[in-house]
């Protein structure tokens, strides 16, 4: 969440730059933005409330420069006002920071800077830095002043510092949330993402935990937490900055949703070799992957449900227990974690503060720990001992889409490895495992009667998914992606539950979206749908196209399903974009929904 970047470089490209990094981290959800430029007669600050376009019109006629920062807010100390949006400067405004995360001790820091005179305009957190840069000396001295600074504060953080006085350099500080450098020539560039510079370069430093860093136009210095000059390892970025722009669709997560036949192919490419799969690729070796006798999974949100479908999997497939728990309840329940346990954290971004906190409590466990992550580079990509990648590209849009299908898959794979290794191979799943991404084009091809659904779902006020098994993990996502971005409220239940209590919700005319794809209980999942359609419930069936076509369901969208066990990420395509249609039909802003960030770096 929030958005990070910095310039310094060439004497008139600050500003251009930072802009497009700022828009180009739009989709990590923020609800405030600003930039800072250094210049020798002092900081020259604007920033405002709302979306980045409201931000231009305060810019004005700013005048070049070579060193500045920018930032995009998500209001976590203070609501989002022009006062508490970053950057955030020091009594005289010759010192200016932007800042992720959260300053623990930020009361006790502010209480005892008044007492010292200083005078703050904000109810930040954030403000501190400054202020507390200025009282040991930063207009002096801006790196020895960001070191002492340090040793103040207390949190999981990131940020950056300029001053007027020294306007070639930039210095960085990372304290969990992430931060990179940009490499360029004859200027640099810093972000809390590595898209708000692949326009610029494609070569980056991904600072550690703990790291300083100083960056000027033509060189770059880190340091450890102890103050030792460290050497940190020069990476590409694969990734095409054509895949972080909307390519004539109306939302990134319509382009996204679209892009996922393409993302399922790059996903499996290289894993499979004829009717096995590629136990190497994976991140384990085969001994290592031998050694597992449990599993546990760590996940938030959509990597959760994705995680909820992994358990069925490999206990179906490779019969072992596994065991899925939310990262944010798991890290404090004093869980027990077995010797022979490996541990799976499943992470978007690989920087979401409860999975990476779950990561390091294993670790200091002694058991294994292996990260599923889109970002090479990512926090979870570092910390855990081996990482398998989604292979994904890029995902700009708030809500996961292609992330979270590609995650789907990866466990797929992991779970047919583990039944190889077991002595249980499935060369028919494998098999069928080749055939998502072309049945992907085709399921996208017959799509457009979700729309007219959608157009129809907007108008309701609660809406309600059932399923069995698998299904039921799929609606769980389903139910999250229309809440999220549509903010019709919608709840997923397992279908055998809904004479528990649910029942008692449906009424006439109550849309009911159900999913039918596990074959071998159809039966028991539409006896509950008669349930339902005794109580005048509309129901929305996304089923199986094998399944007879007098099924007592509503509204019908038919996938071809290969086999149920690899056909998972087919049906996830219809359920996200009756939640797209839903929340275009109602005018919400789709790509960046209220209250949500991409990343989440806090608790």
């Amino acid at each position: 969440m929030c958005g990070i970047v910095g310039f310094v470089g060439q004497e008139a490209g600050a500003l251009p730059f930072i802009f497009d990094g700022l828009k180009r981290l739009e989709y990590r959800g923020y609800d405030s933005a600003g930039i800072a430029l250094a210049l020798p007669e002092g900081i020259v600050l604007r920033k405002s409330k709302g979306k980045i376009t409201l931000l231009q019109e305060v810019l004005g006629s700013l005048p070049p420069g070579p060193c500045g920062i920018g930032h995009t807010r998500w209001a976590t100390h203070g609501r989002p006002t022009d006062q508490n949006a970053h950057p955030h400067t020091d009594c005289h405004g010759e010192i200016a920071t932007v800042h992720n995360g959260i300053i623990e001790n930020f009361q006790e820091l502010r209480d005892e800077l008044m007492a010292d005179g200083h005078q703050f305009s904000s109810d930040t957190d954030t403000e501190v830095i400054p202020h507390l840069l200025e009282a040991y000396g930063g207009n002096q001295d801006l790196v020895l002043a960001v070191r002492r600074a340090e040793e103040r504060l207390k949190g999981a953080y990131a940020f950056l510092a300029v001053s007027s006085h020294e306007p070639d350099k930039v210095v960085a500080v990372r304290r969990t949330s992430p931060l990179l450098i940009g490499l360029g020539q004859g200027e640099n560039y810093l972000a809390s993402d590595f898209s708000a510079f692949l326009a610029a370069t494609r070569r980056a430093v991904v600072l550690e935990n703990g790291d300083l860093a100083v960056v000027t136009p033509t060189s770059y210095t880190v340091m450890d937490s102890e103050g030792h000059s460290v050497t940190r390892p020069e990476i590409e970025v694969d990734w095409d900055i054509a895949q972080a722009e909307r390519g004539g669709y109306q939302h990134f997560m319509l382009k996204e949703i679209m892009e996922q036949p393409e993302a399922w192919s790059d996903c499996l490419l290289g894993r499979l070799d004829g009717d096995r799969v590629v136990v190497e690729e994976l991140g384990l070796s085969r001994e290592e992957w031998a050694a597992v006798s449990r599993i546990q999974i760590v996940a938030a949100g959509t990597a959760y449900h994705a995680g909820l479908i992994g358990k069925a999997l490999i206990e179906r497939l490779a019969r072992i227990t596994v065991t899925v728990d939310v990262a944010s309840e798991f890290r404090y329940q004093d869980p027990l974690v077995e010797p022979g346990t490996l541990v799976i954290a499943i992470s978007q971004s690989g920087e979401t503060a409860d999975t990476l906190a779950c990561v390091r409590m294993a670790r200091e466990m002694g058991r294994k720990t292996y990260a599923i992550t889109n970002t090479v580079g990512s926090t979870l990509a570092r910390e855990s001992d081996d990482v398998v990648y989604t292979h994904a590209g890029p995902e700009i849009a708030v809500a996961s889409t292609k992330a979270y299908t590609t995650q789907i898959l990866v466990l797929s794979l992991i779970a047919l490895a583990l039944a190889e290794i077991r002595g249980m191979p499935r060369p028919d799943i494998v098999r069928g495992l080749r055939e998502v991404p072309a049945l992907g084009a085709t399921v996208l091809s017959r799509m457009d009667p979700v729309k007219a659904f959608a157009q129809k779902l907007a108008q309701n006020r609660d809406v309600f998914y059932v399923g069995r098994g698998m299904d039921w993990a799929l609606c769980m996502e389903g139910q999250l992606k229309l809440k999220e971005i549509s903010y019709i409220h919608a709840e997923a239940y397992a279908a055998g539950e809904l004479k528990h209590g649910t029942l008692a919700l449906i009424e006439e005319g109550t849309p009911v979206v159900a999913v039918i794809t596990e074959t071998a209980i159809v039966d028991k999942t539409l006896s509950n749908v008669l349930e339902v359609k005794a109580r005048g419930g509309e129901v929305w069936g996304i089923v199986a196209g094998q399944l007879p076509k007098n099924i007592p369901i509503d509204h019908r969208i038919d996938l071809p399903l290969a086999h149920p066990l690899t056909s998972l990420v087919l049906a996830a395509v219809p359920l996200q974009l009756l939640a797209y249609w839903a929340a275009v039909f109602r005018g919400e802003d789709v790509d960046q929904p209220r209250n949500l960030a991409k990343s989440v770096t806090v608790e």
